[in-house]
């Protein structure tokens, strides 16, 4: 898995590529920890590069996305959700939580 953060004015961006499952979950919740550790509660998570998401990276997300939206300071978007990993979402409950776009330019801009 490799995951990248590019700063924008608003907001975060984050790509993640390849797989999320128990072993590299860790590195996810990292890097969105080291965003939200500068002070920067805005985080478009772009997810166009991501074969597969275990519920250990949905447990990152949501870890993530409290801690955002805690005091109204921010929020988590999602971009580019592959159609496995949308249904996976829509399962387990989270298409209420996160908010998604088709593109990351259109996330971005939302902020």
């Amino acid at each position: 898995m490799e995951v990248t953060t590019k700063q924008f004015r608003n907001c975060d961006l984050v790509s993640v590529n390849g797989r999320v499952d128990s072993s590299t979950a860790p590195q996810l919740a990292e890097a969105l920890e080291n965003v939200t550790g500068n002070g920067r509660y805005k985080i478009v998570l772009d997810m166009g590069g991501l074969e597969y998401m275990s519920s250990a990276g949905f447990r990152s997300l949501l870890a993530s996305q409290r801690l955002c939206k805690r005091y109204n300071r921010g929020e988590i978007v999602l971009a580019s959700v592959p159609e496995r990993i949308q249904e996976a979402l829509e399962l387990a409950g989270f298409t209420e939580l996160f908010k998604t776009y088709a593109d990351p330019i259109d996330a971005v801009g939302s902020f």
